[in-house]
Order: C-alpha cells, then structure tokens, then sequence
C-alpha cells in the first residue's frame, strides 16, 4: 500500500491524538510534528518516530509531507491551513476551521485553485450509529423527519482559552443537524451566555428552523458536573436516540423498542483514515470545506441572535 506522508501542526490535547492514529495508521507516515513548544514537539516526535519542528513555515518545505493535519488554537487554524494549502499540501483543519467565513472563504478558494483535498474535524459523522439515523432519515425508515435534539453538556475543558460554547462544541452538533437533514436552516434563534467563565460563553441554547418545517435544538454549556452527548432524532412513525459517549443507538416505535449492535469505533480513527484514503485515491472526502464553512455560518448567526436578542435569517 503506498503510504501517506502526513504531519500534525499543534501537538496539545487533540494534536497528539492525532499524532498516534497517524502512527497506528496502515495508509499513513507520520513524517513530522510541530508546535510552538519545542519541547512538547520533541516529545511527541520521539513518542512516534517523526521529526520535530518548532515553525510551521521551515516543517512545510519538507516534500516527504502530503498531508497536514492543523490542530493549533481555533485563533490559528486558519492561517496555519493556509500555509498548508500554500506549500502544496492537503489539509484536514480543526473545527471551527477559522475564526470568520471570509476566512474559511479564502481556505475554500486556496485549496480550489491548488487542487488540494480541504476537510474539516466535524469527527461525529464517523460515529456508527449517526450514519443509521442518516440513513434511517434518508430512507425514511422512521417516516418524515420532523425535529431532531442535542445536547452536549460536560463540565469547563481546561485546554480551552480562545473561543467559547458556541464555537468548540455546539458547532458540532450544528453540522450533525445539516448531515442527516441535508438541508441548511433559514433561521436561528439562540440565547447564550457565561456563568462561571467571563471571557466567553460557556452556555448556549440555539433553535435551528428549516423551510420544510423541520426544526432542531442544540444545547451545550460546560457547567454540568458529568457528560452527556446524546442525540434525539423524531420522526412521524419511529424515535432514534444515540449516546455519542456508549456509541449506543435504540430505535423505539409504537409497538417495541430495538438496539441495534454497532462495533465501537473511534470517531477519529476512522476520519483520519477517511482522510488519508480519500486523497490516496482522489475521492471527495465525506466531510468538505464547504461542510466547515456552512457550520461555521450558522454558529456565528447563532452568536449574532443571542447578542441582538432576535431571529437571524439565513440566506439560502
């Protein structure tokens, strides 16, 4: 199997994850880690075989890298993707993928020009029981769609410092809502606020309505002392409910209640893999720049509601 050359910008709390899956990988070469702590760099470096770099700018010029995972700070992710898309090569980028859309524009209209693979970290969509729901919606297995609830609650994650609810969690959950509906909201209302934590927000409630009808409701905050990830799909004749935490899935309709037996996969694993493939064989990753910048839109017009106090409408 010819291998990916692959490197990771941003060796904190989920960098390094991303680090050891290349590592564990059967289509993937970690080539090299960067981070602009050297010594966190080294030490992740030499956990897995690759070479350590301290600037992002010198690392690129290596050409036994095709690939780049960025995993820095959300503040970052965009002009360290850009170098990327810059020096030639593939990009998978955290999520919120930048910090505004004519940022994520630029990543859209770079990777476009150079012909490179853009995706971003949006790794719920691997979750095997979310791809059923998907289905089941598509197929109308559970009838017509008719609302669907999230909620991602779990106490303050201390890595972080640089964006609040909106933009690290319920962004989330907001392209969950776009991938089994398949449809992109016409409005959003939304209240947030900080309780504990006075730079950003650390809760939010955001309602998302669509032109069929359909309606969805996010809610996230990092104030609840244990961690639920869960998500309530309704439709006309059947209940899906998922735990993103067990991966457990129960279908329930007016005469019995069935859980289906899903193999637990790690999420991550499985789109970094995606990823690798997808350029290996030219194919259009499952997840796409455009998926990044849609999600990104809504979660900037869910902030925009809460400030205003008011419904903002969406453009189709």
């Amino acid at each position: 199997m010819n291998k990916l050359g692959v490197a990771v910008i941003g060796t904190g709390f989920w960098g390094k994850n991303h680090a050891r899956i290349y590592k564990e990988l059967e289509n993937t070469n970690l080539v090299a880690v960067c981070d602009v702590n050297p010594e966190r760099a080294k030490t992740i470096a030499e956990q897995y075989g690759a070479k350590a770099y301290s600037d992002s700018t010198t690392m690129l010029k290596n050409p036994e890298i095709q690939a780049v995972s960025v995993c820095t700070w959300s503040i970052k992710l965009a002009e360290e993707a850009l170098k990327c898309l810059n020096a030639d090569k593939h990009v998978l980028v955290e999520k919120p993928m930048a910090t505004d859309t004519k940022q994520a524009q630029t990543l859209l209209d770079t990777a476009k020009a150079n012909d490179l693979q853009l995706s971003v970290g949006f790794l719920m969509r691997f979750i095997p029981g979310l791809q059923q729901i998907k289905q089941a919606v598509e197929t109308k297995k559970i009838g017509e769609l008719v609302s669907a609830t999230a909620k991602r609650v779990t106490q303050w994650p201390e890595r972080i410092g640089d964006v609040g609810i909106v933009k690290d969690t319920a962004i989330h959950d907001i392209d969950v809502m776009h991938f089994i509906s398949g449809e992109k909201p016409i409005s959003i209302y939304a209240k947030m606020g900080n309780m504990r934590h006075r730079q950003f927000e650390d809760y939010a409630q955001i309602m998302l309505t669509y032109e069929s009808g359909k309606t969805a409701f996010i809610e996230s905050n990092w104030l609840t002392p244990y961690k639920i990830r869960s998500l309530n799909v309704t439709g006309s004749e059947a209940i899906m409910r998922l735990d993103y935490n067990s991966q457990e899935l129960w279908i329930e309709n007016a005469v019995e209640t069935v859980q289906p037996r899903n193999s637990f996969k790690e999420p991550l694993k499985a789109e970094l893999e995606h990823f690798a493939e997808c350029i290996i064989e030219k194919k259009t990753p499952m997840i796409t720049g455009e998926d990044g910048y849609r999600a990104l839109e809504i979660a900037l017009a869910a902030m925009e509601s809460s400030a205003k106090n008011t419904v903002i409408k969406l453009n189709k």
